[in-house]
């Protein structure tokens, strides 16, 4: 039994939950910039708080899909095909988000910015649930034949576990962006967070545990599996303690903590199977049967070991370098700024 096909399973898994983690705060934060307040500085102040970081903690997704497309190839080209209209609506909603993050300030008038701040939020709502829903269905299972193809008509991928799992990520980022945002913010942002954080946010994980717990007792979850399952639980009720006693930075650990192990109860549950199939369980995708060859997973080892603890350390040094609050005090206000020929042309 080859190691490496399992090392490069739980290599993706982290590269998952790592994307789930970082980008799920600033997913939530695009949410809560419509469903959360119509004040612009609030809105402002919102954006600022993921300003620094937020295309770092993409670089995640891209990573995720690379290794499981060099390491897993079967496992890619099965679930990319299978689920091509929900992954390429989730590349249109990170396009339109992206551009709304760097477009909405370019115009100091109402309308552009809340044109554009509906935009970020629709694109953070769409990528979230689209993420969420290819997730639980390599988890859960696709219709797909011997050959790893698709069974069915383009959207047979839309069931109940796909829904559940779009609820689940859009839940778990509501939650989790509120507590980074008590963390990060000050003023009425800082308030409205932390009561978001301490009311609501037990309800938005409600979907992710259910899709935690059904993968378990489809797959028969693993001794692991149900450790993570309770370790999830316990997070989740320390963060919600933490909130309602407006300990920020223990809310954040908490319910990231359920985020963490919620996740590693989904990976840890179905393995070795990487994608079930709903037509004929002999169909069903795993770690050996997906793999690359060893010679390509030695490979991916070795560029992995060297460059991983780089990228590590530079992004952790990036949260480290803004960890400060954003204050209401440090918006300025909207204005344009004229190129130099005009400013001129104004003076004269």
């Amino acid at each position: 039994m080859e190691p490496l096909p399992v090392v490069w399973f739980i290599a993706i898994a982290v590269l998952w939950i790592g994307y789930l983690l970082l980008e799920g705060f600033d997913l939530g934060v695009g949410m809560h910039m419509i469903f959360s307040t119509r004040s612009e500085r609030d809105r402002r102040v919102m954006l600022n708080t993921i300003g620094p970081v937020w295309d770092g903690n993409e670089v995640w997704l891209i990573t995720a899909g690379a290794a499981l497309f060099a390491a897993f190839p079967a496992w890619y080209a099965s679930l990319f095909s299978t689920l091509y209209i929900p992954l390429t609506i989730t590349l249109v909603g990170l396009i339109v988000r992206a551009v709304g993050i760097e477009y909405r300030g370019k115009v100091a008038t109402q309308r552009w910015r809340d044109v554009w701040t509906w935009l970020i939020g629709l694109g953070s709502l769409i990528v979230a649930f689209c993420i969420g829903a290819a997730l639980a269905l390599t988890s859960t299972g696709l219709p797909i034949d011997a050959n790893g193809d698709r069974v069915g008509g383009p959207f047979a991928w839309l069931t109940l576990p796909a829904v559940l799992g779009g609820l689940a990520v859009v839940g778990f980022a509501l939650a989790h962006s509120a507590t980074f945002l008590g963390l990060k913010a000050d003023g009425p942002v800082r308030e409205r967070a932390g009561r978001f954080a301490a009311r609501w946010a037990p309800l938005c994980l409600v979907p992710a545990a259910v899709w935690a717990l059904w993968v378990q007792f489809e797959h028969g979850g693993s001794v692991l599996a149900w450790t993570f399952i309770v370790l999830a639980v316990a997070g989740a009720v320390f963060g919600w303690v933490s909130a309602r006693a407006r300990r920020e930075g223990l809310a954040f650990t908490g319910y990231a903590a359920f985020g963490l192990f919620g996740a590693g109860a989904v990976f840890a549950g179905m393995f070795p199977v990487v994608l079930p199939s709903t037509v004929d369980a002999a169909f069903d995708l795993t770690v050996w049967n997906a793999a690359n060859s060893p010679y390509t997973l030695g490979v991916m080892t070795v560029v992995a070991a060297v460059a991983l603890p780089v990228i590590l350390l530079y992004q952790g040094w990036s949260y480290w370098i803004f960890r400060a609050r954003v204050r209401p005090g440090m918006i300025p206000e909207a204005h344009v700024v004229l190129p130099a020929v005009l400013r001129a042309d104004a003076a004269r």
